[in-house]
């Protein structure tokens, strides 16, 4: 017997700024470069020196995941990620919906909304089908391609600031993403609406305090009509 949601917002999001990747693109970077190929090398220079720049920086590089047709998504629990911390921010709002109706947000969110994405009817395997409805896939707006963002990630440690370089694959600004939240009650459509829109200021993904990762979206009804959300070019 399947849960019954009270509520079920389906919801399109367009992001406003280009959005970084998360996942490693090579998970066994560690033993293989460091260990493998440059055994002896005591400075990241030397071991980037004895790899190859150019595959190093390939290598150690986040990426978005794809799916079996190599189409990029972000996963359901990253976009549960952005709700928390939208939620944790407008909590601190004694004016916000999230302060006035919801004592608990963290619990909420983990146990009682779902992020599902759409699943073929041909797949008919459980396991199968619960693979591909926690992957949102990204729609690549027409002429424009994925991309790469380089920038300094500093850190203060023992031995002083230290400065690194991160590169991250990047969506283009325009890119749209569409899924179904499930409340189990209808009542947190209004909490979900306002966490829904910091995400115009407040992005999500990697570097997103920079501006990087912002967003629009759009309430759709059943057949895809806009009826409602924060895309005023869809008003």
């Amino acid at each position: 017997m399947s849960v019954k949601f009270a509520k079920e917002m389906r919801v399109k999001i367009t992001f406003t700024e280009e959005g970084l990747g998360t996942q490693p693109n090579n998970q066994e970077i560690y033993s293989e470069f460091i260990a493998s190929k440059s055994p002896d090398a005591t400075t990241v220079e030397d071991e980037i020196l004895a790899i190859g720049k150019e595959e190093f920086e390939e290598k150690q590089m986040t990426v978005f995941p794809r799916n079996d047709n190599n189409i990029p998504f972000i996963y359901d629990y990253q976009w549960k990620g952005f709700l928390k911390e939208a939620g944790r921010m407008m909590n601190r709002i004694p004016s916000s919906e999230t302060k006035k109706t919801l004592k608990a947000f963290l619990q909420v969110i983990n146990g009682n909304i779902f992020i599902k994405a759409d699943v073929p009817d041909d797949i008919k395997s459980a396991t199968e089908r619960r693979k591909v409805s926690r992957q949102t896939l990204l729609n690549i707006p027409d002429g424009a391609q994925m991309n790469k963002c380089q920038r300094p990630l500093r850190a203060q440690t023992a031995q002083g600031e230290r400065v690194s370089l991160a590169c991250s694959e990047t969506i283009p600004a325009g890119t749209t993403c569409e899924f179904t939240i499930c409340l189990m009650d209808a009542k947190l459509e209004k909490v979900v609406a306002e966490w829904l829109d910091y995400g115009e200021e407040h992005g999500t993904l990697q570097w997103r305090n920079s501006g990087k990762g912002t967003f629009v979206w759009d309430l759709l009804d059943e057949n895809g009509k806009v009826i409602g959300g924060n895309n005023e070019f869809n008003a």
